[in-house]
């Protein structure tokens, strides 16, 4: 069961789930303008990025000190690749913003050395302070950034091979299944665990067996996510549908 008392907010869809993910990093950012975020790519975040941008354009937030790090990035992929997670950055949110483009950093899919390239994003984590405020998705395999079930606790930013499941889940977003690349470079378990607070959205009741197993599961590395209950900040935003197999009453509205 859980080690902490995680906080649950559950909202009625999607685009609630999106606003209320918003107000946490605009606070945020209002009250430390300097403040280094971790961001997500994926279906889940686009709405909280959509959010994000129309505060802005609003004149309701400045994202000019913030410092950006996301979680991962396909092995192969270049920045101008449509499907790379560089690429998603820039058109759902950086290029919408008047973020710094030297303050975001996301690996490279194309490193000569991709274990070299992950010891050097630990470094410049560590050289900006540490994350903050980190979003995160969750797998229906219960996966956090690309740390498949059996990754370790002590993880950090290295290469990874995607299983089966997620190569499945994300073809969606190519061509075709063939032209999902099979390897990532993603943070790891520690690296995670490391951000000071932790944010989780989920929706859509396909998420909804490894929601709960992460939030009222044990700790196992069969499960990443429930790693998450160790981690004395997080705030799991859901919509209906993801939190319908939760079994606790303790749970806030929107």
């Amino acid at each position: 069961m859980s080690e902490t008392n995680p906080k649950i907010v559950v909202c009625d869809g999607f685009d609630l789930a999106s606003q209320q993910v918003a107000k946490i990093f605009a606070n945020a950012i209002k009250m430390n303008p300097e403040i280094v975020l971790g961001l997500a790519t994926g279906s889940t975040p686009v709405g909280t990025y959509q959010a994000l941008r129309q505060m802005h354009c609003e004149g309701n937030l400045d994202f000019s000190k913030i410092t950006t790090f996301n979680l991962d990035e396909y092995i192969g992929l270049g920045p101008k690749h449509p499907q790379s997670f560089r690429a998603f950055m820039q058109e759902q949110l950086f290029d919408h913003v008047n973020i710094e483009p030297q303050r975001t950093h996301v690996p490279s899919g194309l490193a000569d050395d991709p274990a070299i390239e992950g010891k050097s994003y630990e470094a410049a984590i560590v050289s900006a302070g540490g994350i903050s405020l980190q979003l995160l998705g969750i797998g229906s395999n219960g996966h956090i950034a690309f740390n498949e079930p059996g990754s370790p606790a002590n993880s950090r930013t290295r290469v990874v091979d995607l299983t089966p499941n997620t190569i499945d889940a994300n073809s969606r977003f190519f061509e075709s299944i063939e032209a999902v690349p099979r390897q990532a470079i993603t943070m790891g378990i520690a690296t995670i665990m490391e951000a000071r607070q932790i944010v989780l959205m989920a929706s859509g009741e396909g998420k909804a067996d490894a929601v709960a197993q992460a939030i009222e599961g044990d700790v196992d590395e069969s499960m990443p996510a429930s790693r998450l209950q160790q981690h004395g900040d997080v705030t799991y935003v859901l919509d209906s549908q993801a939190a319908s197999k939760l079994s606790r009453k303790s749970l806030s509205a929107c």
